[in-house]
């Protein structure tokens, strides 16, 4: 018998016996925050993000116009948003997106318990978009902020996306020589705007 096999017998033998997992529904007490929208914005703003409260999306185009005036490259996917400065073609390599100071991008639904937000590749234009622009904006009402991770994955539930990811706060580091960087590997900023 190889030590390997050794190894394996002996792991079987001594194996504590099964145990029926627990009905998640009843062994679980949801957390519920008296005010969602609060705790997402407390959160975001504790972990580096901007969080900007917008009756409109009218408002929204006025706050990047304002903070971001031309000649800066900005790329909207949220198509009832007109901020577009420069157009661009999906079909190109996402190097061709390299020089986008802004990119604007319409988010599911967000978090409350850690200030992230679910956005799918039906809304990113590139998958890249949001990781290679230098600052970037998400769009998500109000009424679409989950309490916890629990209850976005039951959201989330079967759906079928190539590709989604849960963004919170800019890209930042504090590897390097015990320092905050951000912009390390991401957006230098993210404003969150909560419509509604």
């Amino acid at each position: 018998m190889s030590t390997r096999d050794h190894i394996l017998k002996a792991l079987r033998k001594n194996q504590p016996p099964p145990i029926a997992l627990p009905d998640l529904a009843t062994a679980i007490t949801p957390v519920v925050y008296p005010n969602p929208v609060e705790k997402f914005t407390t959160v975001l703003q504790g972990i580096g993000a901007t969080v900007i409260n917008a009756g409109s999306l009218h408002e929204v185009a006025q706050y990047i116009h304002s903070t971001f005036p031309a000649p800066a490259r900005i790329i909207s996917v949220v198509p009832e948003l007109a901020v577009n400065t420069a157009a661009n073609d999906f079909t190109q390599k996402p190097h061709s997106m390299e020089n986008v100071e802004l990119a604007v991008l319409h988010g599911q639904f967000g978090v409350a318990e850690n200030g992230a937000v679910w956005i799918t590749d039906s809304a990113m234009g590139d998958r890249a978009l949001p990781f290679i622009a230098a600052h970037l904006a998400l769009v998500i009402f109000k009424s679409q902020i989950a309490h916890t991770m629990q209850e976005a994955y039951q959201r989330i539930g079967d759906a079928r996306h190539p590709f989604g990811t849960f963004i919170a706060g800019p890209s930042k580091t504090a590897d390097i020589e015990q320092s905050l960087v951000l912009g390390a590997h991401g957006p230098k900023s993210l404003a969150v705007f909560l419509i509604g």
